[in-house]
């Protein structure tokens, strides 16, 4: 698998904030992989379709898979997530983004939003789980949707919620958003419900995680 030639990168920015994005993949192997993985990829049932948010536990509006490297699992709103092996569909996309981003991606954690009614609300990826060091690497195939990130202070009432206005960016078919450090020690993102967009759209956020989650 190659990447476009050239890759035009756009930078984000803001207080914080240090984001790049692409259009990683020519549109016919974006088809054929979209294609593929919905063929292939199975997700996750059961106790893996819920997590723990405000005290309560609610089923995800999404559907949702992980795989990685042998012996990781990752842990978000009160659920462990483990890394099911490498399926061969992957394997080309996973060291693309590897060569791209120069960081060794062990861990992948797929969301297949099914129509524009699914979503994932506001959050950071700061786990422990992860090297906090390392950038995400989010790549999208399939229906385009709005990515939202507001900053954690502009959550709370005070003088700097006008002042840091919210980063959108659509999300397009075979794009590659790079959340480089500090991004998701400050900013929290979303992709909020879009009745306008009611086409599948794959989402594959690839992660580096912290060496001990070797050591379990």
């Amino acid at each position: 698998m190659a990447a476009r030639e050239p890759l035009q990168w756009r930078k984000l920015a803001a207080e914080g904030l240090d984001c790049d994005y692409c259009l990683l993949l020519p549109r016919a192997q974006a088809d054929a992989l979209f294609r593929r993985l919905e063929d292939e990829l199975e997700y996750f049932k059961g106790d893996l379709t819920r997590i723990f948010v405000y005290g309560k536990w609610h089923d995800i509006p999404r559907q949702q898979v992980s795989f990685g490297d042998e012996g990781l699992s990752y842990k978000f709103s009160g659920t462990t997530v483990p890394a099911r092996p490498w399926p061969p569909a992957l394997l080309p996309l996973r060291d693309l983004v590897r060569r791209v981003a120069g960081v060794h991606f062990n861990f992948v954690l797929v969301n297949r939003y099914r129509d524009g009614r699914d979503h994932i609300g506001e959050h950071r990826d700061d786990e422990a789980d992860l090297d906090r060091g390392a950038p995400i690497a989010s790549v999208s195939l399939g229906q385009t949707r709005t990515f939202v990130l507001r900053h954690g202070d502009a959550r709370r009432p005070g003088p700097r919620r006008q002042a840091l206005p919210p980063v959108k960016i659509d999300l397009e078919h075979g794009s590659l958003l790079m959340m480089n450090y500090p991004t998701n020690r400050y900013w929290y993102h979303s992709l909020p419900p879009r009745k306008s967009s009611p086409g599948v759209r794959l989402n594959l956020t690839f992660r580096k995680m912290a060496e001990k989650s070797n050591q379990k």
